[in-house]
């Protein structure tokens, strides 16, 4: 049994972590509300992109000869490479955040029939990487993940320029991002989403929307550099809604983590505490006791 000081430094000990545990919970939050808020601020830089987008397709309708999509919108390809980017953590105390999404991205890779000798891995978070090389999954790049907000367009360039060359110099003909998409403060589940090729059905869907102005869309430049352009944006607001969803759920993960650990914290603190008014109890009655005694025999010795 611990004595009253060992309890009373045991008792101290855990009230410090438990402050740590808090600091934790409330740069999580912080965090979360941060990153929620750059997903907000997509919603209207997308919407002008797929603007720009429209005003083209617009314009391919009209065109003689028609325009065509090139081969950013083509089929899915059944040959040649295919570019996986996950997007996981740098930090620990996330919960199973990392796991999930190997786990997720490899059942859908075997899903989709996409064999590993037809991949190329880029993981975003080094924590990733013992998980996939438990699942004999090689990485052949791997991406540090920004501390803020601030670092975000560096990873994206950074992103942006490994596809580049996969498609140009490596054959990869579709590129899939796998990344936990934030549900709620606390959850998040795995999501997938196919950056390349350009889905035909949604520029379809964009092409047969109403244009919401009386006036009529004008190009001042090559419609193809244009399209270019413009597809490019298309891939670059994806990756960042991929990158502050997964940071969000990071986040996520590691205040349910937190909120689990200052539950047990605080189970742990009530028993010492008890242990501690038991023992000091004992202590004090102890004490009494020895007063009694020694008082009674004094008494015994009065003539």
């Amino acid at each position: 049994m611990l004595t009253l000081d060992a309890l009373r430094t045991k008792i101290s000990s855990i009230e410090d972590l438990q402050a740590v545990v808090r600091t934790m919970k409330s740069l999580a939050m912080v965090s979360i509300r941060q990153y929620e808020q750059a997903r907000t601020s997509l919603s209207a830089y997308n919407h002008t992109v797929e603007l720009g987008l429209q005003a083209l397709l617009y314009h391919r309708r009209f065109a003689d000869p028609p325009q065509g999509l090139m081969s950013l919108a083509s089929p899915e390809p059944k040959s040649g490479w295919v570019g996986v980017v996950l997007f996981g953590s740098d930090h620990g105390l996330c919960g199973p955040f990392n796991e999930h999404i190997v786990t997720y991205a490899l059942d859908q890779l075997g899903h989709r029939h996409i064999q590993p000798d037809r991949r190329r891995l880029a993981a975003v978070g080094a924590r990733l990487i013992p998980y996939l090389g438990v699942a004999n999954q090689p990485v052949q790049t791997s991406f540090s993940l920004p501390s803020s907000l601030a670092g975000t367009p560096h990873l994206l360039q950074d992103l942006l320029q490994t596809i580049e060359q996969w498609r140009l110099h490596q054959n990869v003909t579709q590129i899939l991002l796998f990344y936990n998409q934030l549900q709620s403060t606390t959850t998040y589940q795995p999501s997938v989403l196919s950056l390349f090729p350009i889905d035909r059905d949604w520029l379809n869907d964009l092409e047969q929307r109403p244009w919401s102005s009386p006036a009529l869309p004008t190009l001042n430049q090559d419609w193809e550099s244009l399209l270019s352009a413009l597809i490019r944006q298309h891939l670059f607001v994806s990756l960042y809604r991929a990158t502050v969803e997964s940071l969000a759920s990071e986040n996520a993960g590691r205040l349910m983590s937190m909120q689990a650990a200052e539950k047990n914290i605080e189970e742990r603190l009530a028993d010492l505490q008890a242990d501690y008014r038991r023992q000091r109890q004992n202590s004090i009655t102890g004490e009494l006791l020895d007063i009694v005694s020694g008082f009674e025999a004094l008494k015994n010795q009065d003539p």
